[in-house]
């Protein structure tokens, strides 16, 4: 993807208006998350917290989750966007479930200033667990 790639011009435009939903009254750090589909829709999600901290979920979460439990083909693209300084990468957590899901997905983070990384998910966790390592041994 590059800055002037129209679908990646609305998967980032995604991306903000979903964070303009984030509920985040404890760190007022607010994220939006957009990720197309091999389909071609976007499925965008937002953090919400809670004052039990751990309760809360990040946007990337909150936007894999629901783009599988609705039928998401497989993700092509993702973007995030923060209201940081410089653009901020996923959590370890979200790291996680988004190699899962997501792998060869491309990234691009975003600020609300306009700074831009562009990255592919699977390169965000180098030496990622995956389901490889599940698969029954025989002593």
């Amino acid at each position: 993807m590059t800055a002037t790639d129209p679908r990646e011009a609305a998967l980032v435009a995604a991306a903000f208006e979903a964070r303009g939903r984030a509920r985040c009254p404890h760190s007022g750090f607010a994220v939006g998350c957009a990720m197309r589909d091999a389909g071609g829709t976007i499925w965008t999600g937002a953090n919400v917290e809670n004052a039990s901290y751990t309760l809360g979920l990040c946007a990337e979460r909150v936007a894999l989750f629901y783009a599988l439990t609705h039928g998401a083909a497989a993700i092509e693209a993702v973007a995030v966007v923060t209201g940081a300084d410089v653009p901020a990468p996923p959590c370890g957590a979200c790291r996680q479930i988004l190699f899962e899901f997501a792998a060869d997905a491309d990234l691009v983070l975003v600020t609300t200033n306009g700074a831009q990384l562009r990255s592919r998910v699977r390169d965000l966790l180098p030496l990622a667990f995956d389901a490889s390592f599940l698969a029954p041994r025989v002593p």
